[in-house]
């Protein structure tokens, strides 16, 4: 079980997420083909899970390095030049998740503190805004999990 959610949880999230949001949008289309009435709230929700899909994507990305990396000039670098590329690349890609994160909560508590609430469905915005810093956890986490892994292969 723990071999399957390091693996595939964010294509499995990630493909609910897109199924909920096809489903929505074609069913919108539906509503105001045959009628006219259109549900306000289809917008709402398919572009906040959006974001959530962008960052699930950002997530696999960095898991299985397919993240954009200039190799071309990284990989005729010296190897000793290529480990601190790689730190600094390391570091600088943890940073921003971190700042991220942090920007993220502090979203949070001011829409928790000013109860701020979605237009359409009336939901409390934090539902939405919630995903970038656990999203940018998770990100994080697949950052360390590849260095950790591409040190064990010797791939620096």
């Amino acid at each position: 079980m723990l071999h399957w959610l390091n693996r595939y949880f964010e294509e499995v999230l990630g493909s609910v997420i897109l199924a909920i949001m096809a489903t929505i949008a074609f069913i919108n289309v539906l509503v105001r083909y045959f009628s006219t009435f259109s549900f306000a709230w289809s917008e709402e929700i398919t572009t906040n899970l959006f974001v959530w899909i962008v960052l699930l994507g950002t997530a696999c990305a960095f898991r299985d390095a397919n993240n954009l990396a200039v190799s071309l000039f990284y990989e005729k670098l010296p190897r000793s030049l290529r480990i601190l590329c790689y730190g600094l690349i390391l570091l600088l890609s943890i940073t921003f998740f971190a700042i991220l994160t942090y920007t993220g909560v502090l979203e949070i508590i001011d829409e928790i503190e000013i109860e701020r609430v979605s237009d359409s469905l009336e939901l409390p915005y934090w539902v939405y805004s919630g995903a970038v810093p656990v999203f940018s956890v998770l990100i994080i986490f697949r950052i360390l999990q590849r260095a950790v892994l591409d040190w064990k292969q010797g791939s620096i």
